[in-house]
């Protein structure tokens, strides 16, 4: 008996796709699901704050302000790690943000904390050699600066959760190119300071750059804990010990005060974004994007995009 089933047609962009490949995989799925999740955390910080308010009685003062600032974003953990951790095809996908995770141990946090304040005071003092900014003291107080240093880590991972935990893990799952997670991702993450004071093109290319090259430290080892301390730290280097801009956001509280600077934009320092939004700062994470590729071939894993399941 002749069979005249007619054979299953393929997509063509099936050869880019992996055999988990489902349509919860596809790209603008993803993106509609992130933009959802993303509005629901939004309200989550609107609640937080709403209750940190009543809490501390709308109290004036800077150092409590910067932490209620970064603090809150603490409902973009609530939603995302929620939402992975409530939906079974998801919830693998939250062993990547623990030690079963290779990359994620306390050397690849300190090694990113490290890196990512490093990088930051670099171009700072290279501004201030260069007359770019001159910066004074202003107060020096542990309990602020730590309580601080940690509403900074929640708010700093919260993003690599959104951008090289989600979406990076979703995009993954679904195609064979490790290019379609690690520039999605970082595309998003881009697109997410797009309204932020002082944004250009430099910022943006920056902004772009930074993302790939944390995506790229997930992707060779593992290590979203390195995203982690990166990000953190390269954050609270610029905004809450120089106390220079932080992606267009001007600090309340921080060791150094910014006294004078340059009306206008140079290769080192950008007044309205910080030194992350001059041209010597990108070249810098241009220069980690190389030398994270060519150690990372080195020593990827068997299967060195790390897709959970």
């Amino acid at each position: 008996m002749e069979n005249n089933t007619k054979p299953k047609r393929k997509s063509p962009f099936s050869r880019f796709q992996t055999d988990r490949y489902t349509w919860h995989d596809n790209i603008i799925i993803i993106v509609l699901l992130f933009l959802g999740l993303t509005i629901l955390a939004i309200i989550a910080e609107i609640i937080m704050d709403i209750i940190v308010a009543l809490i501390f009685g709308g109290a004036d003062n800077g150092a409590l302000n910067m932490f209620v600032m970064y603090i809150v974003t603490a409902g973009q953990w609530i939603v995302f790690l929620g939402y992975e951790l409530i939906t079974k095809r998801n919830r693998p996908m939250a062993k990547a943000l623990t030690p079963k995770a290779k990359g994620n141990t306390l050397k690849m946090f300190l090694l990113g904390m490290l890196i990512g304040g490093g990088e930051n005071a670099l171009c700072i003092l290279i501004a201030i050699i260069h007359g770019d900014i001159y910066l004074v003291f202003d107060c020096f107080k542990p309990l602020p600066l730590l309580a601080i240093l940690f509403a900074v880590l929640v708010q700093s991972s919260s993003e690599e959760l959104m951008c090289r935990n989600f979406l990076y893990q979703r995009l993954a799952r679904g195609h064979k190119s490790p290019l379609v997670p690690i520039l999605g991702s970082s595309l998003i993450f881009m697109s997410m300071h797009l309204l932020n004071d002082g944004i250009s093109l430099v910022p943006i290319l920056h902004l772009v750059a930074i993302a790939v090259f944390y995506s790229l430290i997930v992707y060779y080892f593992d290590s979203i804990w390195f995203a982690f301390g990166a990000h953190t730290a390269w954050n609270y280097t610029q905004n809450i010990i120089f106390g220079l801009p932080n992606s267009g956001i001007v600090t309340e509280f921080s060791i150094l005060k910014l006294d004078a600077s340059v009306a206008s934009s140079n290769f080192i320092y950008d007044p309205a974004f910080g030194v992350e939004g001059a041209p010597l700062a990108l070249c810098f994470t241009i220069v980690s994007i190389i030398l994270t590729i060519i150690i990372g071939r080195k020593h990827r894993q068997k299967n060195p995009l790390q897709v959970w399941e």
